[in-house]
């Protein structure tokens, strides 16, 4: 038995505690609540701290390896040495005090075993696998060949290009075959791609649909990657249980997102962190020139869906390994403090942390993320 008594007691949801108090039995949470009120344990491990709250999630990350925001990369940096930089990146998180990630796209399908099996130090991954695009999408590699980008799916690749109900459904069997926790699709363009506009809405309906409706066969849900309002309505209409991004959330499309339970990930660390550091992080000008138009109403929208009651989790769209780069991992907390400055209070910003987490991987979600008995 492990017995925390810390000053503080901060739940992940509802009101903070004095002097609480956490018992641990195994993997599970025994107790969680007033010191004055906990179980007698005279045999447990003692831990004092000044607080003790629950560890937190990024529910929008990517472990690419890559050192720069060139999705290039992803081709060019041979797979060894970006999953050797990934390693580190986990540990990076972990110290963070990010102790569960969703995982949206890149390696952590693959790496998660490592952590699993003990070699590899890091939190608990929930991947996706490949990101599922249409091509000339977002996830569509547009200087390479377009014959090219079946082989990049081959790889266990970033990205994977489908095209109709036929070939979505396909794409959305291969990650559930690699073990996939959440399917990723973009619905909307964006603005680390070359070609594609962020507003424009990309996979049609009957695809949404067919994705949502074999993932959830699996009990699995769907995350979608939307800019534009018109990809945030479609992905809404047909069940995808996330939208990331959200930048042109309008009233209409919040109240959507309240009626649905959709949950909003709106990732405003990989927008400040990008635009602060421009051509240094070595992001093309064209898409440089893409976050910069977009960001204001970004920030806007997060706003407006605060106000509207919109549940929100927190991801950061961690893009670049290291943390000695703008956008890289280890740098996770920075997002609820963009979140309390474009409206939330701190508590806010925590539940979002923390208790929200979990929600968004639907059937597949861990008793995770709240400080109660019975919880991990």
């Amino acid at each position: 038995m492990l017995r925390i008594d810390a000053d503080l007691l901060v739940p992940g949801t509802g009101t903070p505690i004095v002097d609480g108090t956490v018992l641990v039995d195994g993997e599970t949470i025994a107790y969680a609540g007033p010191t004055a009120d906990a179980p007698e344990t005279p045999d447990a491990e003692v831990v004092t701290a000044a607080t003790v709250m629950p560890g937190m999630w990024d529910c929008h990350g990517h472990l690419t390896g890559m050192r720069t925001a060139d999705t290039m990369d992803l081709v060019l940096v041979p797979e060894a040495l970006r999953a050797a930089r990934s390693a580190t990146d986990l540990r990076l998180a972990l110290d963070a005090g990010f102790t569960s990630v969703r995982e949206v796209g890149g390696m952590g399908l693959d790496v998660a075993a490592g952590i699993e099996d003990g070699t590899v130090v890091g939190p608990r991954l929930y991947g996706a696998g490949s990101i599922l695009s249409t091509t000339g999408g977002h996830g569509d590699l547009h200087a390479l060949p377009e014959s090219w980008m079946c082989d990049v799916a081959a790889w266990k690749g970033f990205f994977r290009v489908a095209d109709g109900v036929a070939e979505c459904i396909k794409a959305v069997r291969s990650q559930l075959r690699r073990g996939a926790r959440v399917i990723k699709v973009c619905a909307s363009g964006g603005v680390i791609s070359d070609v594609d506009h962020p507003i424009h809405q990309q996979f049609r309906h009957d695809e949404l649909r067919a994705m949502v409706e074999v993932a959830a066969m699996a009990d699995r849900v769907v995350a979608a990657h939307c800019h534009g309002k018109p990809g945030i309505m479609a992905a809404l209409e047909t069940g995808v249980a996330t939208i990331e991004h959200g930048s042109y959330l309008d009233e209409e499309a919040c109240d959507a997102m309240v009626e649905t339970g959709a949950v909003l990930v709106p990732t405003r660390f990989v927008v400040d962190r990008l635009l602060a550091a421009g051509r240094a992080t070595g992001i093309h000008p064209g898409h440089l020139a893409k976050l910069a138009a977009l960001a204001d109403r970004h920030a806007e929208a997060i706003t407006m869906a605060i106000e509207k009651g919109v549940t929100i989790a927190t991801g950061t769209d961690a893009i670049q390994s290291g943390a000695d780069l703008p956008a890289g991992w280890g740098h996770h907390g920075v997002e609820l403090s963009l979140l309390v400055a474009l409206g939330m209070t701190p508590l806010q910003a925590i539940e979002a942390a923390t208790a929200n987490g979990p929600r968004t991987l639907g059937p597949q979600a861990p008793r995770s993320g709240v400080l109660a008995a019975g919880h991990d």
